[in-house]
């Protein structure tokens, strides 16, 4: 079978129009264009980095010109998107809960490495929330017994909670000064929502064709990427997707390596490409596979919270800045939230050669980054070309 073939111009195209970032409000704007854009990804990550806004509603904002942050909120009390797991935390439609439920199996199944101690404090704490409704970690009573060895170090109650939520017996309700609040699944799903849990098969299509329209152009380990904790019959169903037609292998000219795929929906859609300006998350469904930013973006990204502070080359938290389908920047930022000022510590730009408009975009993209983190001022630290810095700040007015 022939391979679809595209230029790396034309797969950047197709992978920026899966992500959202084609254009300004691509999916609109109001709080149904929020829902539709985590219906359109599938799985929208959540992160607790509050450097600068969260990424879950970092991400939103770079596509929903005028969202408010209590939309999130509003969708999961209306039952329309639920928090759970794929490859990290996040929020998912509601209508493809049945998918989360091979996941939760999973979970389920490794209790035989738990004590009895363990299982035990699962019941005790399942039961309380069955008794007294929706609960939080901090509503339990302090149960350590040792000394806490680290972040990741829960208390048993707290452990028990997350555990109870990862099997699906609790579900999160919503979050409380970004703390999750625990609630028994029946009493919040919809009525009308089918939890009837997928074969191995539709397991592995909703994870081909979930992924891919959302990737656009991708590889079999990206497909992958969101069913990682589920042995899966991926390789068969894809193969048999590819047969059928709904999906096709692509080749990139110059991206070497592994076979890549994508909807064969793109094979016939025009897609155009604005030049809109767009501060990303670190944690954007864009940048969490590098190697795809390499591949076809010519953009070497790593983010350097998890990098030891004399290994950091750009910053603690740098944000990329893409424009039209090219990287010209990364800044290391932080939202100094009591001064009202958005630190830049560290603005670097790639080697491109950027136009007056292109200035003029990312000027107007930082304004409206610093006011969607409530910050009145911009304030450059360090950049590594001081000619566009300078046109930059000219034009920073908020």
């Amino acid at each position: 079978m022939n391979k679809h073939t595209l230029t790396q111009a034309e797969a950047r195209k197709i992978i920026l129009h899966a992500a959202g970032l084609s254009k300004q409000a691509q999916f609109g704007k109001g709080k149904e264009a929020v829902y539709d854009f985590i219906d359109h990804l599938g799985f929208l990550q959540l992160d607790s980095n509050y450097v600068v806004e969260r990424a879950h509603h970092h991400a939103i904002a770079a596509r929903v010109p005028d969202y408010r942050l209590e939309w999130l909120d509003e969708l999961q009390a209306e039952g329309r998107i639920f928090e759970f797991w794929t490859y990290a935390a996040g929020y998912i439609p509601m209508h493809d809960f049945r998918f989360s439920l091979p996941i939760k199996e999973s979970f389920a199944s490794r209790r035989d490495n738990m004590t009895r101690a363990d299982v035990y404090q699962m019941e005790k704490v399942l039961d309380r929330v069955g008794r007294e409704g929706p609960l939080m970690a901090r509503d339990f009573e302090n149960d350590r017994v040792t000394e806490s060895s680290g972040w990741w170090d829960w208390r048993p109650s707290k452990l028990a909670l997350e555990r109870l939520h990862l099997e699906g017996k609790l579900m999160v309700m919503k979050r409380k000064e970004f703390q999750k609040v625990f609630d028994l699944p029946e009493n919040l799903l919809p009525a009308d929502i089918d939890t009837t849990p997928p074969t191995a098969e539709e397991f592995a299509i909703h994870l081909i064709l979930r992924s891919l329209k959302a990737l656009g152009v991708a590889y079999l380990k990206d497909i992958a990427y969101r069913g990682r904790y589920v042995k899966n019959a991926m390789k068969t169903e894809l193969k048999k997707l590819i047969e059928s037609g709904e999906v096709c292998e692509v080749e990139v000219s110059g991206v070497t390596g592994a076979t890549l795929y994508m909807l064969s929906e793109y094979k016939k859609r025009s897609i155009d490409l604005a030049e809109d300006t767009f501060i990303l998350s670190p944690f954007d469904t864009l940048n969490v596979y590098r190697h795809r930013l390499r591949s076809f973006f010519n953009f070497d990204y790593q983010v350097e919270c998890f990098v030891p502070q004399a290994k950091r080359k750009y910053g603690y938290f740098s944000l990329p800045v893409l424009i039209g389908d090219t990287f010209v920047a990364r800044m290391d930022s932080k939202a100094d939230r009591k001064k009202r000022i958005l630190m830049i510590h560290n603005l670097h730009f790639e080697p491109v050669t950027l136009t007056d408009p292109m200035i003029s975009g990312m000027s107007e993209a930082l304004k409206a980054f610093a006011a969607f983190n409530q910050c009145k001022q911009i304030v450059i630290a360090k950049a590594n070309d001081e000619l566009y810095r300078k046109a930059i700040e000219a034009k920073l007015v908020i």
